[in-house]
């Protein structure tokens, strides 16, 4: 984000001059109204507003502490690496030694004094249970939610007991099935009625997809692209969630999208399916037993 300057420069102020203007009636940008500003800053980014607008001047500032600034929260856009320009500069400017995901989220959230509706973890670096835990105290009005993808088995167990504390919740993406996948589903089917949107990668198998039907009736997008999924658990998914809108199953393994499939999805708006297949690269279809275990690898 380009910041403009507290001060005219020679050029804005020689304009001005040969336009005839009284330097007086120039608005500045730090003499906007408060809920201009607000407006503005609350499409932008999470480095934007920690690295850049505190410092243009006092009322860009203040106007950023405003809590619907905070209500987007994506970590995952920040790269949190200690060589990174991000961090680089953030330790710069706020004069400290060292910075942790968990110290910047937790200003950020703090920051959004419990309005924050949207909030995605970063995939790989940093993200902690409790970093979750956190997040399930200060943000209970989460609508959108996309979990980290590094957690423990026995933080992995406590998924869903967080996620059905958001009543509010509409969308939840899972870049790698959970273990406790199926408590999720019922933690969501018995809490988040406005529940519509669900992304997830891993092996979907019979009871899976039989959650998904019977606990999500309102599903109106979900995405199981790079899955493990067979004809029979997508019949089973077309067929019982009567109100899918868009249906997103892209280089999957297990099934190719035949005329009987492409018959059930035509009522769906949205049918994608390319780079599906029935077998690997090497001309196996992976078996039941294999599904099971888990020895499945994209």
């Amino acid at each position: 984000m380009s910041i403009p300057g507290h001060h005219d420069t020679p050029l804005r102020v020689e304009q001005t001059r040969s336009s005839g203007l009284n330097m007086e009636s120039v608005r500045r940008w730090e003499e906007l109204q408060v809920d201009c500003l607000v407006n503005i800053f609350r499409r932008l980014a999470l480095d934007d507003l920690t690295l850049s607008v505190p410092f243009v001047c006092k009322c860009w500032w203040r106007a950023s502490l405003d809590p619907s600034c905070w209500r987007f929260l994506d970590f995952r856009s920040l790269d949190f690496m200690p060589w990174s320009p991000f961090t680089r500069s953030f330790t710069a400017l706020y004069r400290l030694k060292t910075l942790s995901f968990s110290h910047f989220m937790r200003l950020v959230v703090d920051r959004s004094r419990g309005s924050a509706e949207e909030l995605i973890f970063p995939l790989s670096f940093g993200a902690s249970i409790q970093d979750l835990v956190y997040v399930s105290i200060k943000c209970p009005r989460l609508k959108s939610l996309a979990l980290p993808d590094n957690l423990m088995l026995e933080d992995d167990l406590r998924i869903p007991d967080l996620v059905g504390s958001w009543r509010d919740l509409e969308q939840l993406e899972m870049e790698t099935k959970p273990s406790s996948f199926l408590r999720v589903i019922a933690e969501i089917g018995r809490n988040c009625t406005k529940f519509s949107r669900l992304k997830v990668r891993g092996l979907i198998d019979k009871e899976d997809a039989k959650a998904i039907v019977d606990r999500m009736p309102q599903l109106k997008h979900l995405e199981l692209s790079k899955s493990y999924l067979t004809k029979d658990e997508l019949v089973v998914i077309i067929s019982g969630c009567r109100k899918l809108e868009r249906l997103i199953v892209r280089d999957c393994l297990g099934f190719q999208a035949d005329d009987e499939v492409l018959r059930l999805a035509s009522r769906i708006t949205r049918f994608e399916h390319e780079g599906s297949k029935l077998l690997d690269d090497y001309g196996y279809e992976t078996d039941e037993s294999e599904q099971q275990t888990g020895f499945f690898y994209w």
